[in-house]
């Protein structure tokens, strides 16, 4: 639990956005998958499902940016390039884009497999 919070703090503030979006299609799917084992397979809510595996990468890239902006505030604050300040923004950058990817793929496979057996 203690790395997990630590990588959210690394990610800087993009990477709340990616867990929140992310609990709730995970949310969404166990809701839709217990549904279709009930019997009833509409589309319902499957839509904010596939808008989110949509922003979740969109939110990494906005990590990325805000990642790299930071880099080069810190590196032109004091006219001195510090490697340690650098290194936290690019890190930034780093965790922000691998969490946006792999946040939209845990969603994806199972989002197409109900998708897919969804009735219109």
């Amino acid at each position: 639990m203690q790395k997990l919070l630590e990588i959210l703090r690394s990610g800087g503030p993009v990477m709340w956005p990616i867990l929140v979006l992310s609990v709730v299609g995970l949310a969404i799917l166990v809701w839709k998958a217990l549904e279709f084992r009930a019997g009833r397979r509409d589309r319902r809510g499957l839509v904010v499902v596939s808008t989110i595996i949509t922003a979740e990468p969109m939110l990494g890239i906005l990590g990325t940016v805000t990642g790299i902006m930071r880099t080069f505030r810190a590196l032109g604050a004091d006219g001195a390039a510090s490697p340690m300040a650098a290194t936290a923004g690019i890190g930034e950058a780093l965790v922000t884009t691998a969490a946006g990817l792999v946040a939209s793929l845990i969603l994806l496979f199972p989002y197409n497999v109900l998708d897919e057996r969804a009735e219109d």
